[in-house]
């Protein structure tokens, strides 16, 4: 698998995720607050086949960044670099020691 693919379809999943996470946590906000569920709202009940499958992409998302987070030391990182040594930072390094 080409790498700029991967990191393409790394990156459109957590961004993904993380928007339906946020609205997972609107949704739990209103809730609270309201005593409105608006996915239970707008497909009829919370035993519907539907809200059961929102939920469960919320629950997907929050694990997709859970784990996002652990691995990058509890930062959510799209993709990264690999760093590269040059001539010039070793030489700088030794000038300084």
């Amino acid at each position: 698998m080409n790498t700029t693919k991967k990191y393409s379809q790394n990156i459109c999943m957590v961004i993904i995720s993380f928007i339906v996470l946020i609205l997972g946590g609107l949704n739990w906000l209103s809730i609270g607050l309201l005593q409105y569920d608006f996915v239970a709202g707008f497909f009829g009940t919370q035993a519907s086949i539907f809200s059961r499958l929102v939920y469960i992409a919320i629950g997907v998302a929050c694990l997709i960044i859970l784990f996002n987070m652990l691995k990058n030391k509890g930062k959510v990182v799209l993709f990264q670099r690999k760093r590269r040594k040059n001539n010039e930072d070793e030489a700088i390094l030794e000038d300084n020691n």
